[in-house]
């Protein structure tokens, strides 16, 4: 076991874990943080997406010892039921999440690339989102949101 310090949604935390404890189980056991969530395990589903440091990884893939004094986004982080983030509020508008159990991870992707490109092509919003698995079958949902947040990113800016 060993203390680890990382910043989450904008939040010191420190916890005492072993080294190898994914990131994802740090943040759902630990941190009480219950929006990213458990899918493969693996690295395949894209479920566990949070940003670190701006960039989208799978958090059951990341050893917390990489997270140390590294900044975490989950989407808890990524805005608020009275302050939506751009990219949670389209989703919200073109209802694009039927079960919701994979959105949150696909909201961080877009988040991530919207933040590096605010004007990207069809060809990289579905890039971001090609890690993720769905079964609901929302996908033109899911693509229509992600242009609806390039439109309400570049509003908000």
């Amino acid at each position: 076991m060993k203390e680890f310090q990382l910043t989450v949604n904008g939040v010191p935390a420190s916890v005492t874990v072993d080294p190898d404890t994914p990131l994802l189980y740090v943040l759902r056991n630990d941190l009480k943080l219950k929006g990213t969530r458990f899918g493969c395990g693996v690295g395949s589903c894209g479920s566990c997406t949070v940003m670190l440091d701006g960039h989208a990884v799978q958090s059951c893939d990341v050893p917390i010892w990489s997270a140390q004094d590294r900044s975490v986004t989950t989407v808890e982080g990524l805005g608020t039921s009275d302050h939506p983030h751009p990219v949670q509020q389209a989703f919200i508008d073109e209802q694009a999440a039927q079960c919701g159990y994979c959105i949150n991870g696909m909201m961080l992707s877009l988040a991530s690339l919207l933040q590096k490109c605010p004007d990207p092509t069809d060809e990289a919003l579905l890039g971001a989102l090609e890690r993720h698995l769905c079964r609901c079958g929302t996908h033109m949902r899911i693509l229509k949101a992600a242009r609806r947040a390039v439109t309400l990113m570049k509003e908000a800016a």
